[in-house]
């Protein structure tokens, strides 16, 4: 078994790498960021037709390229490094992914191609204002009429929800959870951006009242698919945060070989030594355990739940340590808004507590393996 990625993966990584260089450096991620929509078009038009990102997973037969999770995982590593402001997790990650899982060949074919071409943007609304993860938070009301479907309630922290164009909603029938269909525009939704400590990743508000949806797969087996969902999804956060750790780990390092103290660089210090070893550490353990995660979610196989669940807890910690140590390694500029280092802290904290903060993934992962 290798773990190595191919030429072809790796070519992969250089041309986003190069992309996002151009395209979401620091000044183009501060002024998105303080937009309501949180990203730039051109831009995401750019990443569908020219890199085809968005089609990188949906299947050849609805206009995708038909790729696996380790191709994604790639991507998703580079995002994270450049702190790219776009509704790409929402689409890709949970919308995409949704649809895959549920088996509807119907909303498949209606949906997927709108998605490939960048002109569909999506999320999933699963988490209320309880702020739970798991089954048990799922608490909205799906009414029945006919075969048509009315929604009532309101869903918390949706990502990209005010912006996006098709949202995929879990609700409670009669049958148990199922998933929805709803236009972004549909007469009784409001949706309402919600004040993030990380400006670079949009949440919403959306409020249902009486809202008209279309079941998505099986009526009742809308857990199976958004547990199987949240478990692709934590992989995927993984990635980004490797991304992310590494960026401050380079950050550090550099600085740590330019700032002179005392007629002699930070870096021959051995504080600053120990710190940067360790943050080494972390970060290349945190890769290993996105990567094995990658590779579980391309297959498919038993060792997902698990190694998903771990590889979320590890990546949430080693990402926020080397964020926090990279502040203090710049010392006095690390503290400032006019410094990088912040985006990347806050990044690392909202991604630590998204689909759950390490201590509920750790339970899980006891939960799966029997202990």
């Amino acid at each position: 078994m290798n773990f190595a990625f191919s030429d072809e993966q790796e070519e992969l990584r250089s041309i986003v790498k190069s992309f996002l260089e151009k395209k979401s450096p620091e000044a183009a991620v501060r002024e998105q960021m303080e937009t309501e929509s949180g990203f730039d078009p051109d831009v995401w038009s750019q990443m569908a037709e020219q890199l085809g990102l968005q089609s990188l997973i949906v299947p050849e037969e609805h206009g995708g390229q038909g790729f696996g999770y380790v191709e994604l995982i790639v991507v998703l590593e580079e995002m994270g490094r450049a702190l790219l402001c776009a509704p790409f997790f929402s689409t890709v990650v949970l919308a995409t992914n949704t649809i895959l899982q549920a088996g509807d060949d119907a909303a498949a074919k209606d949906l997927l191609p709108g998605i490939a071409s960048g002109e569909t943007i999506a999320t999933v609304a699963f988490t209320e204002p309880a702020g739970k993860w798991d089954e048990a938070g799922i608490e909205m009301a799906a009414t029945a009429s006919g075969d048509a479907w009315t929604l009532s309630g309101t869903k918390m922290f949706v990502l990209d929800g005010h912006t996006a164009n098709v949202i995929i909603v879990a609700a409670r029938t009669d049958a148990g959870v199922s998933l929805f269909v709803v236009d972004g525009d549909a007469e009784g939704l409001t949706r309402t951006p919600l004040a993030t400590m990380d400006q670079t990743r949009k949440q919403a508000k959306l409020e249902f009242d009486g809202v008209s949806a279309r079941l998505l797969g099986t009526d009742g087996a809308g857990w199976d698919t958004l547990s199987t969902v949240l478990d692709l999804a934590a992989v995927g956060l993984a990635a980004e945060q490797v991304g992310g750790a590494q960026a401050c780990l380079d950050m550090s390092v550099e600085y740590a070989k330019v700032r002179v103290q005392f007629g002699r660089p930070i870096g021959s210090f051995q504080a600053i030594k120990h710190k940067c070893a360790d943050m080494l550490l972390e970060v290349e353990s945190a890769k290993s355990a996105a990567y094995y995660a990658g590779w579980c979610a391309s297959e498919m196989n038993d060792e997902l739940p698990s190694v998903a669940s771990l590889a979320k807890a590890y990546c949430s910690e080693a990402y926020f340590h080397a964020a926090a140590e990279n502040i203090q390694i710049h010392g006095g500029i690390g503290f400032t808004w006019e410094h990088p280092a912040h985006l990347y802290f806050k990044r690392a904290k909202s991604s630590e507590l998204l689909f759950g903060d390490p201590t509920y993934h750790r339970e899980l992962l006891a939960q799966r393996i029997g202990i």
